[in-house]
């Protein structure tokens, strides 16, 4: 995947987002971190389900559907207030659902790739690795 220099890289799980930004060149990219936000998890809709049954979610999968709902909302107002142009996601199976579930237009038309893919923790070269296809 080719990465434009400027391009920010959210790495995405349940509990915890980590970004990136491309400060190198597309053709030489190299991933410089940033400092996450405070998100507002309070977000307990996902999806409109309920913690009343065995049938539905867990808490913990309540708490990390609401994770991702507070990154995409936080996606969404940094590429509608123009801070983030270009976008590329990486993200665990679920939370890429849950994010993709909140993608506004424009956030969609700024995405520039996706990966399913729990990175997390990994180093900024593991996941510009992932991301190359390495």
């Amino acid at each position: 995947m080719l990465l434009p220099h400027g391009a920010f890289v959210a790495v995405v799980d349940g509990q915890k987002l980590e970004l990136y930004r491309n400060s190198g060149s597309e053709s030489a990219p190299e991933l410089a971190p940033m400092t996450a936000p405070k998100l507002d998890e309070h977000n307990k809709e996902s999806g409109s389900r309920h913690f009343s049954s065995a049938a539905n979610p867990s808490r913990r999968q309540l708490d990390e559907d609401s994770h991702a709902a507070a990154v995409a909302v936080w996606l969404n107002e940094q590429v509608l207030g123009q801070k983030i142009e270009r976008l590329v996601v990486v993200a665990a199976p679920r939370a890429l659902g849950e994010l993709r579930r909140r993608y506004s237009k424009q956030l969609d038309a700024a995405l520039i790739g996706e990966l399913d893919k729990e990175l997390i923790g990994r180093s900024a070269e593991e996941v510009l690795a992932a991301l190359q296809g390495k």
